[in-house]
Order: C-alpha cells, then structure tokens, then sequence
C-alpha cells in the first residue's frame, strides 16, 4: 500500500506514519491552548519534528462543543502557522478543518492533506483538494464537528462506519482524487461512546480491509480515560498500548501528541511485521 503527500510517497505495507498534533486553539482537550500562541506553538513544532514526526498537523478549531470560531478566526490561527512550518521544516504538513475555504488556505501556504473531521460535509471540500493535488481524510462522525452527541446508537457500529467511510471514499474519487491520496479514519470519540470507540479500535483490521490507509487518532483521547479512570495528562501509557494495537491491526498513520514513544512503537512493530515466518 502507498500512500502519497505533496511531492513525496510513502510505501506504508508495514511502517505506519507518525502524525503530531499542533493545535493553535485556546481550548484543546489536550493542552489547554498551551500553544496557542504563535512562538509557544513553533517551540512544541521543533519538539515534535525534533522527536522525529512524519507529518505535522495543524489546527484551529477543537472537535468538541465550544466557542464559536469563525472562518476568519480559524484562518488567522492556521494560515501564519502552516507558512511558519513550511519555511521552518522540509516536513509534510496537514491542515485540520472541515471547511473549505481554510483547507484552500492552507493547501495555497503549503499544506499537502486536509484532515477533515465532517466526513466532507462541506460541498466545496473536494473539489477544493483535487484542484490542488492534495490528500485528504475522510472521517466518520454521526452529526457534525461540536455538535453534542451523548447517546449515540448504531446497529452494528463496525458496519455503519466501514460503509460510511467507503461511500466517503468513493466521494473523493469521484471528485478526481486518486486512491493513494484517500485516507480514512474511524473517527474514534466523535459520535461514539467509550465502548463503540474500543470497539472500533478493535476492528481496525476491517477498516484496512477497505483499501485505504487508515489513521487511527486516538491519542490522549476520552475513551481511554473512561476505560482506565485516567485524567488526560495520565493517558499516555494507554495511548501508547492503543498505538501499537492499531499499528499491528493496520492503522498506517498515528496522529499522537507524544511523538517520540508512538515512533518507538512504530518501529517495533513494523520490525515484527517486516520479520514475517510462521508465527
């Protein structure tokens, strides 16, 4: 399997990607608009790259219910960001919006993938990275990016989320993408509960199955700290253990805030699956 950004391909058969998290907002779950600020935010860029990230994903609105952010706002926080990374580092970058006209942004200062967490809602979104020969996301989500989702049911939420994402896919075919720059995320915790997230994790091997490289994000993320009572600044065992579990079932990009333990992860189970011989 190959995965394509920007002018570069990736042979991902075996070796995921490593994905870190920069988020420019002031209320991420995560950091608590640690680095929001611009500096603070290229400070956290040079540890991550420096950790040794593949692809560095850039941010401007949290997932979850909040403030309202603008399209003017999210442009102000993403677009001198992603020009600063892209003059600082010889490294892919991702724009994190489900709006079309930030992904436009974005792809014109530089970016070569739009992490869509809507499942392309936005009717522009497509056509917008195939005119740029960008690769994208397609994630599932239930409603819509910071709409409260409590209670969420699904008959059988494997099979909901393998036709979605295939339908997604096929959407951004359709729109001129080719397959090698279509990637699919579960989209764990985003319309889900703690135990239809596990259930998805579990069933990574499936969503592979479907053909496209498949991003696991769940780094520090609620459902971890529901399985094991942690707060979020004692998830990083759990995410590590959920990395390695996706890796092996397939998952070929990680998007992790701890940059370093998820590459060490990486490396030893892509040298377990590049090992092959009977079991």
């Amino acid at each position: 399997m190959r995965l394509s950004l920007g002018e570069r391909s990736y042979d991902v058969t075996t070796r995921a990607l490593v994905m870190g998290v920069l988020n420019r907002t002031a209320d991420s779950f995560y950091d608590k608009g640690a680095y929001f600020d611009l500096d603070a935010f290229l400070c956290r860029a040079d540890q991550l790259v420096a950790e040794g990230a593949d692809i560095l994903d850039v941010g401007g609105v949290k997932a979850g219910p909040g403030p309202e952010v603008t399209a003017e706002e999210e442009l102000e926080r993403v677009v001198p960001a992603l020009e600063a990374l892209r003059d600082r580092f010889d490294v892919p970058l991702s724009v994190d919006t489900w709006r079309a006209s930030v992904a436009a942004a974005g792809f014109e200062v530089g970016a070569c993938m739009g992490n869509d967490i809507s499942g392309f809602a936005d009717s522009d979104y497509l056509p917008v990275a195939a005119k740029a020969g960008a690769t994208v996301v397609a994630t599932h989500i239930r409603l819509a990016p910071r709409v409260p989702d409590p209670e969420p049911h699904y008959d059988d939420v494997v099979l909901a989320v393998c036709e979605f994402l295939v339908e997604r896919a096929r959407r951004a075919e359709a729109a001129g993408i080719p397959p090698d720059r279509i990637v699919v995320d579960a989209g764990l915790d985003l319309g889900k509960t703690w135990q239809q997230s596990l259930t998805l994790l579990h069933a990574s091997g499936r969503l592979a199955a479907l053909g496209y490289p498949l991003l696991l994000s769940a780094s520090n993320k609620p459902f971890l700290g529901r399985l094991l009572d942690l707060e979020v600044g004692d998830r990083g065992d759990a995410s590590l253990a959920a990395a390695a579990l996706g890796i092996t079932r397939g998952c070929r990009i990680v998007r992790a805030h701890d940059v370093k333990g998820t590459r060490r992860v990486r490396d030893v189970v892509a040298a377990v699956l590049e090992a092959g011989g009977p079991a």
